[in-house]
């Protein structure tokens, strides 16, 4: 007897929610298990509110967190985590990229391997340029190199959780969360599901390159201390470098090879390298620290303006149907 949620953030989804709820909501119908849609507005501007609204009026198991200004994917993703009170989620984007029709071949694989934790694999990505592609497939690479915790490649947002994870997930109180690395920090036991990700079927990406950057940034800065290291070694290369120059130019006075007054070029290049790797080390620091800050403030993630039908509970159990055509 498990319920099901499904939390879905929205950011200026109104090109695709009508349909998104539709196929959707077709899904859930296949199961007998209690099921409800999460919508987490994330302070859109366009009619995402008030489409979101109309449903939840239609529908009492479709539930609606608005908040009060747009802050981010991550944080409406954990604001839906937060408010869900199921046995499974599981956690889809509105653009329908991520078909939610494979969402009961998800739960039939859950069931059978007893996982906590489902996590979609992408074989292949439709509509997407050859630039995002690469840089995806470098990114996670290059995270799994810098971070203690191994991440499944080539993955998003999309995937199954338990009450476990979600219990344990409610417990971190880090802000600029990196959710699909926290999932995978957590543990438990975590199988992979693959399937082919589709294209937008309307509107454009909420990741343009800036916001994907920051994304990066904050998602290496948090779950490595690497770049601290690297900034660490990169100082004492410098002053292996600063020794050996020192060296090279007084034994070089000293028997009269070097003409070091003359050495402009010499000096020039070792005042750039030098000043460079005081910068870089700087800044590494430097966002360390600016995430310090931030945690020290300890500000709430996200705020909410309102919710809607947050009070209704559906009631049935969780498995696919199985009835033939005819009983159906």
């Amino acid at each position: 007897m498990k319920k099901l949620s499904i939390i879905v953030p929205c950011y200026n989804e109104e090109a695709v929610l009508a349909e998104s709820y539709r196929r959707t909501k077709e899904v859930l119908k296949q199961l007998t298990c209690p099921s409800e849609i999460i919508y987490v507005n994330d302070g859109s501007r366009d009619a995402t509110r008030s489409i979101l609204d109309a449903i939840s009026v239609s529908d009492p198991d479709v539930k609606v967190i608005h908040f009060s200004r747009n802050f981010g994917h991550q944080p409406a993703v954990t604001a839906g985590i937060h408010h869900c009170d199921a046995d499974l989620a599981v956690i889809l984007d509105a653009d329908m990229q991520d078909p939610p029709e494979l969402i009961p071949d998800i739960l039939a694989l859950q069931e059978k391997e007893e996982a906590n934790v489902v996590f979609c694999v992408r074989k292949s990505r439709e509509g997407e340029s050859n630039f995002k592609l690469i840089t995806s497939r470098l990114f996670y690479r290059f995270m799994n190199h810098m971070s203690e915790v191994a991440f499944p490649v080539d993955t998003g947002d999309f995937r199954l959780i338990d009450r476990k994870v979600m219990n344990e997930f409610n417990r971190m109180k880090e802000h600029g969360k990196y959710i699909r690395g926290l999932i995978s920090w957590v543990g438990f036991k975590q199988i992979p599901f693959f399937y082919e990700r589709e294209a937008r079927i309307a509107g454009e990406t909420k990741y343009p390159l800036s916001k994907m950057l920051k994304f990066a940034s904050n998602a290496l800065l948090y779950f490595s201390k690497k770049p601290l290291k690297m900034a660490t070694g990169l100082g004492f290369a410098a002053v292996l470098v600063g020794i050996i120059l020192a060296v090279w130019v007084t034994v070089g006075k000293i028997i009269g090879y070097s003409n070091a007054e003359t050495g402009w070029t010499s000096i020039m290049t070792a005042v750039v390298f030098f000043g460079g790797v005081q910068l870089l080390t700087v800044g590494v620091l430097g966002q360390y620290i600016g995430i310090l800050f931030d945690e020290i403030k300890a500000r709430p993630e996200y705020i909410v303006d309102n919710t809607k039908n947050f009070n209704t509970n559906p009631s049935v159990s969780c498995k696919a149907r199985s009835e033939s055509p005819k009983e159906a």
